[in-house]
């Protein structure tokens, strides 16, 4: 079945953003929304405590185990927003481009964000997404 999710690129604006600026599903696309993805363990506990790259990489894998519970992947994500509890660009930027990479050609719309805080003890990043597919 063909993906429902279309990505839109842009030749009027910059081609600087590392994503797509719009996307689009279909009418009859049944529609995903994912709670904040976090960098917890199985336990509870957090993963990559201090890590920004680490915990980028926990929020995807725990994303990607989300998405196949509803019967999708990451290819079905329509657009994200990531979360990051730090005043550094350069925190952001480390954190995205772990993002970025794990979704490769899939470059959906993105927001990236520097937040004062998260809602888990020594939690730095968190991955928010909704995901569009056709049964």
């Amino acid at each position: 079945m063909p993906k429902a999710v279309t990505l839109i690129r842009s030749s009027s604006l910059s081609d600087t953003a590392e994503y797509a600026y719009a996307a689009t599903a279909p009418a009859d696309a049944r529609l995903i929304f994912l709670a904040g993805s976090c960098p917890l363990n199985r336990d509870g506990s957090t993963a990559g405590v201090g890590s920004f790259t680490d915990q980028a990489a926990k929020c995807v894998e725990n994303m990607e185990i989300a998405l196949a519970e509803a019967n999708a992947e990451i290819t079905d994500v329509i657009s994200t927003r990531v979360l990051v509890a730090s005043t550094r660009q350069a925190d952001l930027v480390a954190a995205w481009e772990v993002i970025r990479d794990a979704f490769g050609e899939h470059d959906v719309p993105s927001t990236l964000l520097g937040v004062t805080v998260l809602g888990y003890d020594d939690q730095l990043v968190e991955i928010e997404a909704v995901a569009a597919v056709r049964d």
